[in-house]
């Protein structure tokens, strides 16, 4: 038996001995070792044993080293109580060899096996180790057919390649050495196989400084987040390194290209085709991104630089240059998934954008924004939510939007028009002074029809929450007849005119203090308390209280072929909510205005206000009195309605409650004297507008169930 055991072996970080030296020492040191291992085996040695209790370097620890030989049928193995790399350390490895050899040309191990903690890892180990020339080949086989495979020189160059290295190799790989890092890879559902090859040059001979080189190919790549907001297949990824140290860090080059595949990072829908070139610097303290430049459909030129603190990670300053965007490219794929995900189906761009971005010390600094005839369209709503209509758009706008942490700065832009549905918008200008967080704007008159829309004092702050605006509008007056012709309305005279001092807009909702009021039909319609949130999105919500007095029935009437009343009349909508624009709840009276003027009412009139009542609205001698006459005085008319749940709960004027349980709608006064009646107090809302809609379009008479 023979024993040889080493207290200690150090490598102290202070020391400046090249790493080529070192190896030549150990390489020495194991060569001699080895040496006298075969001198005593040719005496018949039956059992070697080798120990060393500790090896030391900056970067690695290595506690508890064994060698066991023995002859019979026993393999060799090598027992390490500890090993450290880093911050991480494994306890108990053990590597046996099925096949070994020993000879002045080296030593060698076929078919080993390594455990850690008494588990096997699922792979064998091969590996040729020559003392005197301090060369090194090994290999790593696994079960799949992946190889690693290393080469050492004996001089500087260390060569490690990975032939089908695949993701479940590499997760169960990790499940020996950290089964947290295994149980993360397993929660992605990692797919594909890497094939690589690196090239470690370290200092000596003819190369004075320590390089790396690194060629990497995956394919058929994936992965799936649990919440399904990250994922990938398909991914083919070629990736190209370079590096060099210097007496300041490393200097490194690089590129990758995507060349197929797609990906889902939330909000972003990416696919193939982007190919990233690189180069920089890296020390213990930063790292640099002095250049580098991304090839992408849609952009002519996209360049970035950076720089990295390491400790702690945080970026410190960055830039960015943009050039020849197309906004009909960009817009859909990297815009609104950012900004407006919710208006993906609706939302459309068109131009072109150059961009420049600059951070310095953490915060942003500069911002640069060039517009070239873009333009931006905004689909409307259908009934079911799907995208329909003109809805609105603007553009094609060119200008200019500098923006500066350190000084005050002035944006302009052209709008030569737009469209809101079947309205269109005249020519504007945009013109604003921006002051970090706040934007100030000229007047804007955007013109429409033979009037204006103007808004005055607008002023926009960014805040935690978001941007918060304010400002006053007023619209010019503009002709009824003019706008409900472009509508495709029924014709309205009358002018349309508003001052609303108090507008407010954050996040989402656009708030009127003030009151829109429009003159039409010789009264007026008045709404205040005006709310809306998320006007441009599928579930935009309005919440008013609507004002009307002294609307002529007898223009109203015509207007909208539902037979002739004369008088006014006066209307109060208390809580108005309309949901996609449509009405959801409200509480509505409708009465005569008061006041001394001609009341009269034609038996069309008459039959279509009795059917809002539901059936038999009218006594079987009134019917008969109905056949004679073509018109028939009244006393006062109203009509009550509180829309809940998709049904209007009717009634009449006040105090005109029957006995039977009718309401009166129609107060009849003078000769003939006529009551329109009703009976039905629950209407359904979608039915009672689809059947006054009939009335209106085709001046068929209504019927209520």
């Amino acid at each position: 038996m023979a024993t040889a055991t080493c207290r200690r072996v150090c490598s102290r970080p202070e020391a400046r001995t090249g790493r080529g030296a070192r190896g030549k020492a150990a390489a020495l040191f194991l060569g001699l070792a080895l040496a006298l291992l075969l001198a005593l085996a040719a005496q018949a040695v039956e059992r070697i044993q080798l120990s060393i209790a500790d090896i030391r370097t900056p970067a690695l620890r290595v506690q508890g080293v064994q060698f066991h030989f023995a002859t019979g049928s026993v393999p060799p193995e090598l027992r390490i109580a500890g090993l450290a790399l880093g911050d991480r350390s494994w306890r108990d490895l053990r590597l046996s060899c099925s096949r070994t050899s020993v000879a002045l040309e080296g030593l060698g191990c076929q078919r080993g096996e390594l455990r850690i903690a008494g588990r096997r890892l699922p792979l064998s180990v091969d590996f040729r180790f020559d003392p005197f020339e301090a060369t090194l080949e090994a290999g790593l086989a696994f079960a799949s057919g992946s190889h690693v495979r290393l080469r050492y020189d004996g001089e500087s160059l260390l060569e490690v390649s990975l032939v089908r290295f695949s993701a479940e190799d590499l997760t169960e790989f990790a499940a020996m050495l950290s089964p947290s890092i295994a149980a993360e890879l397993s929660r992605h559902a990692l797919e594909g196989v890497v094939d690589a090859q690196l090239a470690w040059q370290l200092p000596g001979g003819a190369h004075p400084h320590e390089s790396l080189r690194l060629e990497a190919r995956l394919s058929d790549g994936g992965f799936a987040a649990p919440d399904g907001l990250q994922a990938a297949e398909g991914l083919h990824v070629a990736v190209d390194l370079s590096a060099r140290a210097s007496p300041a860090g490393w200097d490194w080059q690089g590129r990758a290209a995507w060349e197929k595949g797609e990906a889902y990072l939330h909000p972003l829908y990416l696919q193939a085709g982007p190919v990233l070139n690189a180069e920089g610097t890296i020390d213990d303290e930063r790292a640099v991104l002095r250049m580098a430049t991304i090839e992408i459909e849609g952009v002519s030129q996209l360049a970035f630089s950076a720089g990295i603190a390491r400790q702690p990670l945080a970026l410190q300053d960055f830039a960015l240059s943009l050039a020849g965007g197309d906004l009909a490219i960009l817009g859909p794929r990297w815009i609104t998934p950012v900004l407006a995900p919710a208006l993906a189906e609706r939302l459309r761009f068109a131009g072109h954008v150059g961009a420049g971005i600059e951070i310095k010390d953490g915060h942003l600094a500069t911002l640069d924004l060039v517009f070239d005839e873009a333009g931006v369209s905004l689909a409307g709503v259908g009934p079911s939510g799907e995208a329909g209509g003109r809805g609105l758009a603007f553009g094609p706008l060119s200008g200019h939007l500098p923006w500066s942490a350190a000084a005050p700065t002035r944006a302009r832009f052209q709008v030569q028009g737009g469209h809101w549905e079947a309205l269109s918008l005249g020519a504007f200008e945009v013109e604003a002074l921006l002051d970090g967080g706040h934007a100030a704007f000229e007047p804007i008159r955007i013109q429409l029809l033979d009037g204006a829309l103007v808004l005055e004092g607008l002023a926009l702050e960014r805040e935690a929450a978001g941007w918060r605006g304010q400002g006053d509008v007023v619209v010019e007056p503009l002709s009824m007849a003019l706008l409900t012709e472009a509508l495709g309305w029924p014709g309205m005279s009358g002018i349309l005119s508003a001052s609303l001092p108090g507008m407010r807009v954050n996040s989402g909702e656009i708030a009127l203090d003030g009151a829109l009021v429009v003159s039409v039909f010789d009264g007026y319609l008045q709404a205040t308390g005006l709310r809306v949130s998320e006007p441009f999105g599928v579930a935009s919500h309005l919440r008013a209280d609507i004002q009307a007095r002294h609307l002529d029935l007898a223009q109203l009437t015509d207007t909208f072929s539902f037979g002739s009343i004369t008088g006014y009349v006066d209307a109060d909508v208390h809580g108005l909510e309309l949901v996609r624009w449509r009405p959801a709840a409200f509480d509505m009276r409708l009465a005569s205005s008061p006041g001394s003027y001609r009341r009269r009412i034609s038996q069309r009139a008459v039959q279509n206000i009795g059917a809002l009542g539901g059936g038999g609205a009218m006594a079987a001698l009134q019917r008969g009195v109905l056949g004679v006459f073509d018109t028939f005085g009244y006393r006062e008319l109203g009509l009550h309605c509180v829309l809940a749940g998709g049904v209007c709960i009717m009634d009449g004027v006040e105090g005109g409650e029957r006995a039977d349980g009718g309401f009166r709608i129609v107060r009849g006064g003078g000769i003939p004297a006529l009551d329109v009646i009703g009976y039905n107090r629950r209407v359904d809302w979608n039915e009672l507008v689809g059947r006054i809609q009939r009335v209106i379009e085709d001046n068929v008479a209504p019927e209520l169930h």
